[in-house]
């Protein structure tokens, strides 16, 4: 079972997220209709969250893409 430490499981808000990205929601909001961004997790009716990791990997990609620009 994974343990609370485990980044590998770690849920970051949309606020974090946008931190993260240093996007707005909206630009987020665009890029998840899109299908470019990692899905979010609802956590409840009207809160969602995003997999620490895969945000973390989106950005690595997009640093990547950057170099072989």
């Amino acid at each position: 079972m994974p343990t609370a430490s485990n980044d590998n499981y770690a849920l970051i808000s949309l606020r974090d997220t946008c931190t993260l990205t240093s996007m707005s929601k909206t630009m987020i909001h665009r890029l998840r209709i899109e299908g470019t961004f990692p899905a979010a997790v609802a956590l409840g009716e009207k809160r969602i969250a995003f997999s620490r990791i895969e945000v973390q990997a989106w950005i690595q990609a997009k640093l990547a893409a950057r170099a072989v620009a």
